[in-house]
């Protein structure tokens, strides 16, 4: 999240009316009512965190707050790849590490906020795509969370790649041009450079069950069926007046997956239903024993990037509002994480093919997509498995004369000119019937007229 840019269509919400009669209800409390909101939400075994602007520590108003209520920080910009690799290559983490510094000073968490997005970018990178872009960013990933190496409790690592609307589909991003798996590459390195922090994708107005939150959701689910290396999903939830009624139910089926949910960005319009929203979010988390904390962007409202929406739980004053008490009450009054929290459930639903495949004549098929511009394409391949299911595959396609594949992922090529064989890599051979996984690879000249086809082992 941004607090330049201008307030979005987040702000207001898809879905109106009457809050969800199981996000109201009253629980009883299982522990000591905690005076603030981090004793509280730490009794329930989760954390209650604020986004910070590093030059507002030394204010004291705000920091007294800061240091009193919260458990878990999370860096405005500070951590943002305009502000850690302002040029190429060359690294910036005095206010990341100001902000490390004065957590583990007051006993908090961090979240990393956020290795990649389509915003912030430095000039240098706004200037690039294809492979350079992609080598870029994977390095940037590498390097950022190499830095911060065990100081992270959950990075954002992908941060607002899905488009709004009704498409459910990725945004149109320089990253997005490098190939539909950019995301999927930038969990893996963020994995092997700090392999104890959550990863985690992060997105705005995905605060019901809509078409974007699908999208997500989706991707979600292949990635855990495949393996990639995903532990959690934050729900930015920038809130007007009224909320979904179906918000619970979101995080929930998010839950189900075997993630773990966060709200990342809270804040809420002031107005008469201020106060009931915050708590009514409060509620969800704490039903959903697989949320485990909660963030509200900011500490006190003329702290906010939202203004005169005065959005936040305490006054510019430090005084706390309606919204802190009907917060804290909600905290106290839900249930603890368990100890024992429930295995994650199978990485496919019971609708997805049997782990035996059915008898049947084998095989596999490919189709591919194209983003292509003057002198240069990327080219993203789906694999859909045969009756019988595959062991590996090989795919295989012609390029157009005076093309050439410059760089792959998620397969290996041989060759690069002419007639170029992919084969998978060893966690994306292994298909039951019927299942996908895709590749992609780049090239210089003209894409035109690919057509892939595919022998599986």
């Amino acid at each position: 999240m941004n607090h330049r840019r201008a307030l979005r269509a987040a702000v207001t919400i898809a879905v109106t009316g009457a809050l969800a009669a199981g996000m109201t209800m009253t629980l009883t409390s299982t522990a000591s009512a905690g005076t603030t909101l981090r004793a509280s939400a730490a009794e329930k075994g989760r954390y209650f965190g604020a986004a910070v602007a590093t030059g507002k520590l030394s204010t004291s108003v705000y920091a007294t707050i800061l240091n009193r209520e919260f458990n878990s920080v999370v860096a405005e910009n500070e951590m943002k790849w305009d502000a850690t690799e302002p040029q190429q290559g060359r690294f910036s983490y005095t206010g990341g590490d100001r902000l490390v510094s004065h957590a583990q000073a007051n006993g908090m968490s961090v979240r990393g906020h956020a290795l990649l997005w389509h915003q912030q970018q430095p000039g240098w990178a706004q200037g690039m795509s294809g492979s350079a872009l992609r080598n870029a960013a994977i390095n940037h990933v590498t390097q950022v969370a190499t830095h911060f190496r065990g100081k992270i409790h959950s990075w954002d690592v992908v941060n607002e790649a899905f488009a709004d609307g009704g498409s459910g589909g990725r945004r149109d991003s320089n990253l997005q041009r490098t190939g539909n798996d950019w995301i999927e590459a930038a969990f893996r390195a963020a994995r092997a450079a700090d392999p104890g922090a959550k990863l985690c994708y992060n997105d705005y107005n995905t605060d019901g069950i809509n078409a974007k939150s699908t999208g997500i959701y989706n991707m979600v689910r292949d990635f855990k069926s495949r393996g990639v290396p995903i532990d959690c999903v934050g729900f930015q939830s920038h809130l007007g007046t009224s909320l979904a009624s179906d918000y619970q139910a979101n995080l929930q089926r998010f839950a189900d997956l075997g993630v773990d949910v966060q709200i990342t960005e809270l804040d809420v319009m002031t107005g008469g239903n201020q106060a009931n929203i915050f708590g009514a979010v409060t509620r969800a988390c704490m039903n959903v024993s697989r949320c485990t904390g909660i963030t509200v962007w900011g500490v006190r409202d003329c702290d906010s990037w939202r203004g005169s929406d005065n959005a936040l739980l305490f006054d510019c004053n430090g005084n706390k509002k309606a919204a802190y008490t009907n917060v804290l009450n909600a905290l106290n009054a839900g249930p603890a994480i368990p100890t024992d929290p429930p295995t994650d459930p199978p990485t496919d639903p019971p609708t997805d093919p049997p782990t035996t495949p059915p008898p049947g004549t084998g095989g596999c098929s490919a189709s591919v997509s194209l983003n292509s511009w003057t002198g240069g394409f990327v080219a993203t391949v789906k694999v859909t498995a045969g009756s019988a299911g595959t062991s590996g595959w090989n795919v295989g396609v012609t390029l157009a004369s005076g093309a050439s594949v410059t760089n792959t992922w998620s397969a290996t090529a041989t060759g690069s000119t002419g007639a170029v064989r992919f084969a998978n890599v060893d966690y994306n051979g292994r298909l039951g019937a019927g299942q996908v996984t895709e590749f992609g690879f780049q090239g210089t000249g003209s894409g035109a007229g690919i057509t892939p086809t595919c022998t599986a082992s």
